[in-house]
Parts: C-alpha cells; structure tokens; sequence
C-alpha cells in the first residue's frame, strides 16, 4: 500500500535550549497545521522519549545542545534500526562546511540557517514529508523501477541507508550496496546492473576516480552514473562531468531532485 503522509500527520520532537527559540518555532509549526510537537532541552530526554511514547516521525534539532551535538544526536538515530528512518532536520546558525558536513553524511532531510523564515522551515517540511512517503508515479509510467538493477557506493553506511529509503520510496527494490570504490569496482565485474549511483569523497578510489574506471575499463562502460556528493568544489565537479558522469545531486540531497533526475537518466539510456 502506498504511504502518503500529510503536514498535519507529522508527529514532531523539537530541540531547542532557548525557550524562545523553542516557543518561536513551536508556534511557526502550529500556523503551518503540526500540533503533535514534543519540546525537550537534552538530546538525552529525546532519545529516551523514542523507547516510551508513540514514536515521531520528524526530529527538528538545533546543532548544539546541552549534553550533546545535533551530529550525535543523528549518529545515534542512525545506527539505531528502530530509528535510522526519522527525518532530521537541522536548524542553526552554524556555516562551517566542515562542521555541517557529517550532518549530510548521516542523511538529513535538510539545514536550516538560523535566523530563518517561514519558507526556510516550509521547505524543510515539505522535503521531510518527500523523505517519509511514498512516490510511485514512475513506476506507473513506463519505467519498470521494480525491475531496476541499482548499485549504490558510499563509504558511510548512515547515507547509504538514507538513500536507500529514497530510493524504495520511488519504487526501486533490487539495491546492491558497496562501502567503496574498489568494492564497487569488484560488483560491477561479478554483477549486472541498470543504474550506479555513488558519493564523491571515499577513501581508498573516490567517486571521480571509481567513474574512470567505469567509463574506460568496465564491460559496463554505458552505465547510467548519478554522483550524490557535498563537494562544493567547482573545478572537482567539473572533473566529474569530465569523467562522464549522469547527472549530480547535492547532499542533503531531495527526493524530489533525486526522482526528477532519475527520469531524465533512464529516459535518456532507453534503447
């Protein structure tokens, strides 16, 4: 059966140490029609609300709090399989890339900056949403995503599990997953596959290097390559088009984006 959640079915735990930060976004998600909101100071009250109460489906967090960060609070839900399936978003002040880049490792919905407006937060809402229900309009048309044979390599097991949400949510089901580019190297030479989606920055051969390797050396060198990546680096995503790859999706990446540019790739490589 297909899910389908709507704004008012959001089931909210809010984490905020100002009270009124907490009260400003308490009532900005009461206007945009959410009433179940749990507020909490510590990470440690969240986490221990998620084994007693009927559990959220959405986790808003800022990025620290008082006995923890917003990135071990995700760390945690992540590795939990009870859990790894929450939508997180982030709202906070913090720009640094390098302190926001586990958050897109770990498969946030989306980063709010702090101060924020109404759009910022309806966005997030909406990508959340995205995240949480189900999308088979592709599968409808004439696209046989249950049929679809996808390769997925990411060196962080959090994202990988995160796309994979995505993914079945669009109606894809036969996912095969390597945690890095020689590992996928060594599935692509054993196995068939319809579609390689992989990140950019792992160890040992990153996502550049895996695609030259595809594009000149695999049996399966016309291989549709989607590149899921935070790389912000233009002259390295220039490489990366260079290399040949099918289309690119930012980290946190969007359902939404992410279904759109699987359409134009498969379109594209119809025979």
């Amino acid at each position: 059966m297909t899910k389908h959640f709507s704004i008012g079915e959001l089931r909210v735990i809010l984490l905020e140490p100002s009270s009124a930060q907490n009260k400003l976004i308490t009532s900005k998600l009461k206007l945009l029609g959410i009433s179940d909101v749990l507020s909490f100071e510590l990470g440690s009250q969240a986490l221990s609300s998620l084994k007693t109460d009927n559990s959220p489906n959405l986790v808003l967090s800022a990025m620290y709090l008082k006995d923890m960060t917003g990135i071990d609070l995700l760390t945690q839900l992540r590795n939990n399989p009870d859990t790894q399936d929450i939508a997180f978003v982030l709202i906070s002040s913090e720009t640094q890339p390098k302190v926001l880049e586990p958050l897109r490792q770990l498969g946030a919905c989306a980063i709010i900056p702090k101060p924020f407006t109404s759009e910022n937060l309806d966005h997030a809402l909406c990508v959340s949403l995205d995240y949480l229900s189900e999308d088979l309009t592709l599968d409808q048309d004439d696209l046989d995503l249950d049929m679809l044979r996808v390769l997925l390599v990411d060196d962080s097991k959090a994202a990988r599990n995160y796309m994979r949400k995505v993914l079945e949510n669009l109606g894809v089901r036969n996912i095969k997953e390597a945690s890095n580019g020689h590992e996928g190297v060594q599935m692509l030479e054993e196995s068939v596959f319809d579609l390689l989606i992989t990140d950019y920055n792992m160890p040992e051969m990153d996502g550049k290097e895996l695609i030259e390797f595809v594009r000149q050396n695999s049996w399966q060198g016309n291989i549709p390559i989607l590149m899921v990546s935070s790389e912000s680096d233009g002259g390295r995503l220039a490489g990366v088009i260079q290399a040949g790859v099918s289309g690119i999706c930012d980290k946190p990446f969007e359902p939404s984006v992410v279904r759109g540019l699987l359409e134009k790739i498969l379109r594209d490589h119809q025979p």
